[in-house]
C-alpha cells in the first residue's frame, strides 16, 4: 500500500487555499478558514475520520462566507480522490449513526466514483456562531461532487441546530474512515464489477 496522502492548492480571485490530507492519519489537524464554526466542523472530519488534515484559506469574507465554504468543499473533495488513487482494495462504502444530545444523525457514503449528495440536515437556518447554517450543505454538495463519491447525510432528530451539524459531521467522519479503509481479503482488487472505478 503506497502513501494515501495529498496536498492540493487552489488559487482563484476569490480563495487562496492549501490543503494536506492523509488518510492513514491519528486524527490530528492544524485547520484556519477565518470562519470559527466551520473550523470547529472540519475538525471533526479529521478527528473522527482518524485523518491527518491541515486546512488554511483565506478568502472574500468581507463579501460573504460563500466563496471560502465552497472552495474548501472542493478542494478536501480533490484530496480526497488523490489520496484514494485507484482505489484497489478499499472497503468502498461505509456508514454511521453518531448522536449528539437531543440529536442524532446518518451518514452513508459509496466511494463509487460517481458525485450525488442526498442531504436532509434540517438546520433551521439560524447564524450559529456567526455561521449561516445552509452552507453547511452546500460544502457538503461541493466536497461530494470534487471527490466523485455518493454521499447521504441526514439529521434524524434534534432541536439545537449546533448538535445537529456537528452529529452529521461526526455521522460522515466514520463513515467515511469506514469507506477508506483497505480491506485486505481484496488482495488489492478493484471493489466494483466493472474493474473500475
Amino acid at each position: 500500500m503506497g502513501e494515501r496522502r495529498a496536498t492540493i492548492v487552489r488559487k482563484t480571485a476569490e480563495t487562496s487555499i492549501e490543503l494536506t490530507l492523509d488518510l492513514d492519519g491519528t486524527g490530528t489537524f492544524a485547520i484556519d478558514t477565518g470562519i470559527g464554526f466551520f473550523d470547529h466542523m472540519l475538525s471533526h472530519i479529521a478527528k473522527h475520520g482518524v485523518f491527518d488534515l491541515e486546512l488554511r484559506a483565506t478568502g472574500d469574507l468581507h463579501v460573504d462566507q460563500h466563496h471560502t465554504i465552497e472552495d474548501c468543499g472542493i478542494a478536501l473533495g480533490e484530496a480526497l480522490a488523490v489520496a484514494l488513487g485507484n482505489k484497489a482494495g478499499l472497503v468502498r462504502a461505509g456508514s454511521a449513526y453518531m448522536p449528539l444530545d437531543e440529536a442524532l444523525a446518518f451518514a452513508a457514503v459509496d466511494l463509487s466514483g460517481r458525485a450525488y449528495s442526498v442531504l436532509e440536515l434540517r438546520l433551521l437556518g439560524r447564524e450559529v456562531g456567526g455561521f449561516e447554517a445552509h452552507l453547511l450543505e452546500h460544502f457538503l454538495e461541493s466536497f461530494a461532487h470534487a471527490a466523485k463519491l455518493n454521499m447521504h447525510v441526514k439529521t434524524l432528530a434534534g432541536v439545537n441546530d449546533h448538535h445537529k451539524a456537528e452529529a452529521c459531521f461526526k455521522a460522515l467522519a466514520r463513515a467515511l474512515d469506514a469507506a477508506c479503509r483497505m480491506d485486505p481479503r481484496r488482495g488489492g482488487d478493484i471493489p466494483s464489477t466493472k474493474g473500475t472505478i
